[in-house]
């Protein structure tokens, strides 16, 4: 009976509890904590939300029903951000603004009314990991070299195309030329044929201009 009742309880935990997100941000910049709530019915007079950070720290209290003041630890103070708008819907994440390195670490968001926790842990970083510039720079560097191969394929067909069009141009102008002196050689050769068949010596011609001139 015992054993049933401890499956049960645990079934129920697992079912409350939601496994732990690790989110990473850097010195100075800003980050979303998500907390979100698995129950549909959201009202206002029953929202209680708690974050704390490392167990104790009170990060930031919602409580939208309620006029008293924020729950908040002073280095938080002015660095949290909340969407109203969403709790309703069941949307309880906070974004934490100005990065330190004291803000990492683990933090719960506790949901009363349903008896559910999520707990998110926060890496703070310097800046950009290494790889992640050395992998822009590598980047920028195939870029660098890619434009004048991309140059060159884009140019060397264009300039194929010219010289071919230019060989082409050439070869139809010498073809003309040829065509032109072969008529040239013709035409001079028709002539000197006619030139010399007209000059050429006719016996009956001089034999009856010499009887006339006897006479």
């Amino acid at each position: 009976m015992n054993s049933c009742c401890f499956i049960c309880v645990f079934a129920v935990l697992i079912t409350k509890v939601c496994l732990q997100v690790t989110v990473q941000a850097v010195i100075g910049g800003s980050v979303l904590l998500p907390c979100s709530s698995t129950e549909d019915n959201n009202k206002i007079e029953s929202i209680d939300v708690s974050w704390r950070h490392n167990g104790s720290k009170a990060v930031f209290d919602i409580i939208p029903h309620s006029t008293a003041p924020v729950t908040q630890d002073p280095d938080n103070k002015n660095r949290v951000e909340t969407f109203p708008l969403e709790y309703l819907k069941g949307n309880f994440s906070i974004k934490l603004n100005n990065l330190q390195h004291t803000d990492a670490g683990q933090y719960i968001c506790y949901i009363t009314h349903s008896s559910e926790y999520h707990t998110v842990q926060l890496i703070i970083n310097e800046s950009i990991s290494t790889d992640q510039g050395n992998q822009g720079e590598m980047e920028q560097e195939e870029m660098r070299l890619s434009l004048p191969l991309l140059l060159v394929c884009i140019m060397l067909p264009v300039m194929l195309l010219i010289v071919v069009i230019i060989l082409i141009l050439v070869f139809r102008a010498k073809k003309c030329s040829i065509s032109h002196k072969a008529a040239g050689n013709g035409v001079v050769s028709a002539t000197r044929d006619v030139v010399s068949s007209s000059t050429q010596y006719d016996p009956v011609k001089t034999d009856n201009h010499d009887e006339s001139v006897d006479k």
